[in-house]
Parts: C-alpha cells; sequence; structure tokens
C-alpha cells in the first residue's frame, strides 16, 4: 500500500474512531507528519516481508494530553531505538504500531524514513494498558520494552510477567512527567503473523475516508456506511464517577422518543446501556460523536448540555478468537463487573 500526503486525514480520522473515545487527539501527528514525513510512505502488508524481520512497535504512553505541553522532538523514539538495539545485539529494521486507536495509530509513521512500515498492530483499538498488547496476551517469549525515565534518561525492562513490563514502564513514564515514548522489541514479522491484528492500518484508512465522504449523512447512514450500527443520539444531562472507581464515569443520555442511555467510560468507552439493557460492550469500539458538528469525541469531552451519538463498529476478530484473549479488554478486566457481553 502508497500512502499519498492527502490521505493523512482520513487516516488520522480512522485512528480517531478506533480510538473508542481514547488513545489521544491526533491533531499533534498529523501536523508533524504532513510537514516532516517522506511522502509519499509505502507501506507493508505482513506476508510481504520475511517472517523472520525483526520488528518492534512505537507509541506514546501515559496522559497524552501532556503532549500539548511538553512537544515531541524530532526524533521522539532514537535514543530508545538505539537502546533496544544494544540491548538485542541487531538492527531492527521494520515498525508495527502497538496501539491502533488515537494517536498512537499514527506512531510508527514517524520512522518512515529509516524503517519499514508494516501493517499490523498490537491492540486493534485503545486500551489503558501495556500488558495489553497483544503480543504480551499471547506470551510472545523475549519481549524487550524501552522507555524515557526524564532527563534523557531511558529504561528498559524484559519481563517475563506482562503485568511487571506494564508497572515498571508505568512507574517510569510518571517518573517522567507523566507522559513519555516507549519502544517494544524482541518479536519478528513473523510474529506478527499469529499475535496481532493484521490489515489494521487499512481498517483505518477505509473507516477514515467513509467518515469524510458521508460525516454529513443522517446518522443511521453514517453508521451504516462505517459497518456499524447506532446505538444512541440524544443531550446528556447528566454525569457521574463511579462511588468505588474515581477513573470510571458514567453520563446519561435523554435519547429520542423518551429512551435513556447510559455510556460507561474509563479511558475509553467501555458500555452503552439504553433503558438498562447492555447494548454494546468492549471489546466492541463504541463511537462518540458530536451529533451536531460530527467531531469525533473522547470520554473528557462528555459534559452535560451536549448532544451526542453513540456508534458500535465490530470488534477487530483477534480478540474474539480465543477466551483468553478476550478476557483481557471485556468490561470485566478493568473492574466492571455485569458489563461484559453475552
Amino acid at each position: 500500500m502508497r500512502l499519498e500526503r492527502d490521505d493523512l486525514e482520513a487516516l488520522a480520522r480512522g485512528y480517531a474512531l478506533l480510538g473508542s473515545g481514547g488513545g489521544g487527539s491526533t491533531t499533534m501527528l498529523e501536523l508533524i507528519l504532513g510537514t516532516t514525513a517522506p511522502w509519499p510512505l509505502d507501506i507493508a502488508p505482513v506476508d510481504a516481508l520475511d517472517p523472520a524481520t525483526p520488528c518492534l512497535g512505537v507509541a506514546f504512553v501515559g496522559s497524552t494530553m501532556l503532549l500539548g505541553e511538553r512537544m515531541p522532538g524530532a526524533a521522539p523514539f532514537a535514543p530508545l531505538l538505539r537502546a533496544v538495539e544494544r540491548w538485542l545485539g541487531h538492527p531492527v529494521p521494520a515498525v508495527c504500531s502497538l496501539e491502533g486507536g488515537g494517536m498512537n495509530g499514527l506512531a510508527p509513521l514517524t520512522l518512515a524514513g529509516s524503517h519499514t512500515v508494516v501493517d499490523a498492530d498490537c491492540t486493534g483499538r485503545a486500551v489503558p494498558g501495556l500488558d495489553q498488547m497483544s503480543l504480551f496476551v499471547d506470551r510472545v517469549p523475549g519481549l524487550v520494552f524501552a522507555c524515557e525515565t526524564g532527563a534523557d534518561g531511558v529504561a528498559l525492562v524484559e519481563a517475563t510477567r506482562a503485568i511487571d513490563a506494564e508497572r515498571v514502564v508505568r512507574s517510569a513514564i510518571i517518573q517522567a512527567g507523566g507522559v513519555g515514548c516507549a519502544v517494544l522489541a524482541g518479536f519478528t514479522v513473523g510474529d506478527l503473523r499469529e499475535h496481532a491484528i493484521a490489515d489494521h492500518l487499512a481498517r483505518a484508512l477505509a473507516l477514515g475516508r467513509s467518515f469524510l465522504a458521508h460525516r454529513a449523512a443522517p446518522l443511521p447512514v453514517l453508521a451504516e456506511v462505517l459497518g456499524g450500527t447506532l446505538l444512541a443520539e440524544g443531550r446528556i444531562v447528566a454525569g457521574a464517577s463511579s462511588g468505588t472507581d474515581p477513573h470510571v464515569n458514567a453520563v446519561e443520555i435523554a435519547g429520542l422518543g423518551g429512551a435513556v442511555h447510559r455510556i460507561v467510560t474509563r479511558s475509553e468507552t467501555l458500555a452503552v446501556l439504553t433503558d438498562g439493557l447492555l447494548v454494546a460492550a468492549a471489546p466492541e469500539i463504541i463511537v462518540l460523536l458530536d451529533a451536531v458538528s460530527r467531531e469525533i469525541l473522547e470520554v473528557t469531552e462528555l459534559a452535560p448540555g451536549r448532544t451526542v451519538a453513540a456508534l458500535v463498529l465490530p470488534a477487530p476478530e483477534w480478540w474474539n478468537a480465543r477466551p483468553e484473549r478476550r478476557a483481557r479488554v471485556v468490561p470485566s478486566a478493568y473492574g466492571l463487573v455485569d458489563l461484559d457481553a453475552a
């Protein structure tokens, strides 16, 4: 696949849709890539490369809102790339995305001038935990994470348990100021064939193109062309945090025809209920739109008085292929019991 400069907006909108209300705004990376990437960009399907090719994934970790105050430099991942290559003892010529929702879907394109960009992703949506990367979920051995620690420092973690990598990297990022770069390495393109979501960039691009072409259409039509379903439309009348987990929020929507909708979120949208009945839940991708402007909303933008629509898109089949995979992204994995879809 060849990406042209004019494809950037559509690709960014596609990744915003796949963020399910999280993943961070794509605006900053759109601006960076628009002026610095070596357009056009060639994207390689997984099957087009030698399976023995070493690969790495890149992402921004932590509070992506802080990147508005701490702009990344021209080569934000360079120190981490050097660290993992020193540790592994060989160059790593290919790069894929670690989180295919929000801004991190665009992150590997920052290396398009030096690496082969592989169309594979390790989540297929936005997720909050590094231990939810597909390579960790499937327990691929030999994985190495490198991240910033602040003041030009680098931490490198080789952990057998996925939760150890999540906790150590998260602590380092907090020390670095709450946001920073991370690189996952120690795997090959062959690993991606079984343990990642292939053709995810192609899906994001197709979604973005459809969204831009039909964004002014009636909401049911827009949902249909995106391959999804319209779940709710109405005005947000209330919002509240959970009494047991301050990171969990819910907003109530006064829907058309008198229906009452409830949107349950953490750092992403995790479930939608209508008149008390569950109608969608992660790993399905729940998209929130401003019903008037058709802006793709993050969960932090859900405020009383706003008229919104909720759409649901199919989850990447990778998550539903095995029960142990699905268990890592359903609402109960976030501590939200009784919200898992049957």
